[in-house]
């Protein structure tokens, strides 16, 4: 069961069919719209301010969402993907973002539709990023965003959403393999 808590009476709200994996972390004023998946060992914390989370919204393993006390909010749109060990903090992401890999997004920067962020890109407080590719430390635009951009961004989510549907339909405890005395596979 994954780890769902209320904290100072506000308890998070998730929609429908969405899968939350077992020890995902989803803390306070924290709302998840419909068909989202949370995969292992994200953390969405909302305690000090809220989270917000659209539709079809894949929040992947080790990602973190958070804010700071009072001066930011975390707000995605739809058909976003935040990649695996991603952190956003106090950011607000458009509608068909893919945020990459270990990127981070700080506090109060905004990422517009139709965007991509690439795999290790930090984006630093207060940036305002338009529609577009965005790579580096700091985070710089590399290709104008295009219909492609939205359209490349909005399947890596689609797939996300084939992915939730095997968890939430053929998912079950296994008896793992492991090897006998001869190095052969036994099921014990």
């Amino acid at each position: 069961m994954a780890i769902i808590k209320k904290l100072n009476g506000i308890e998070p709200k998730i929609g429908k069919n969405c899968f939350i994996a077992e020890n995902a972390a989803i803390i306070g004023d924290v709302v998840i719209g419909d068909d989202c998946s949370i995969w292992y060992g994200a953390v969405l914390r909302g305690d000090v301010n809220p989270i917000r989370i659209g539709d079809r919204v894949n929040i992947q393993d080790g990602a973190v969402l958070h804010t700071l006390h009072r001066k930011s909010v975390v707000e995605i749109g739809n058909d976003v993907s935040v990649g695996h060990n991603a952190i956003v903090h106090g950011a607000k992401v458009g509608n068909n973002v893919l945020v990459g890999m270990g990127s981070i997004l700080m506090d109060n920067a905004t990422i517009a539709d139709n965007s991509i962020i690439a795999a290790g890109a930090v984006v630093l407080t207060g940036a305002q990023l338009d529609s577009g590719v965005y790579a580096g430390i700091p985070a710089k635009k590399v290709k104008e965003g295009t219909a492609e951009t939205g359209a490349a961004a909005k399947k890596n989510a689609e797939g996300y959403m084939k992915y939730k549907e095997w968890f939430l339909n053929n998912y079950e405890d296994a008896s793992p393999a492991v090897y006998n005395n001869n190095n052969e596979f036994d099921n014990q």
